[in-house]
């Protein structure tokens, strides 16, 4: 279980939650989350420590860039992360927002 759980990670593992099977390159996932790259890659570091996501592989870039690391959530962090999100979806759907009184002027 990642030591901190934030609104930053949950929007992260929605993402991912998007094609659990799929391999995601950085800059993908941080479009999509809408997360800073120094927001988003630390997330990722950790997740990947605590075995949610594996690295995969580097890949070149066809432009000959410097090469990308992919993403993929493991079996284990695909379960962990479906249960945040489901937990985060009840949250915010359990508590009524009531509307405030009018004054009686």
């Amino acid at each position: 279980m990642p030591e901190r759980i934030t609104e930053q990670l949950l929007d992260a593992l929605e993402v991912l939650l998007a094609d659990p099977g799929r391999e995601w390159y950085g800059l993908e996932i941080m479009e999509r989350s809408e997360l800073s790259s120094g927001t988003l890659y630390p997330i990722l570091h950790r997740l990947v420590l605590d075995g949610w996501l594996l690295r995969t592989r580097d890949v070149e870039s066809e432009s000959g860039g410097p090469a990308r690391r992919l993403y993929r959530l493991s079996g284990s962090g695909e379960q962990a992360a479906e249960q945040l999100l489901a937990d985060r979806r009840r949250s915010s759907t359990s508590v009524p927002v009531r509307p405030r009184a009018q004054p009686a002027w």
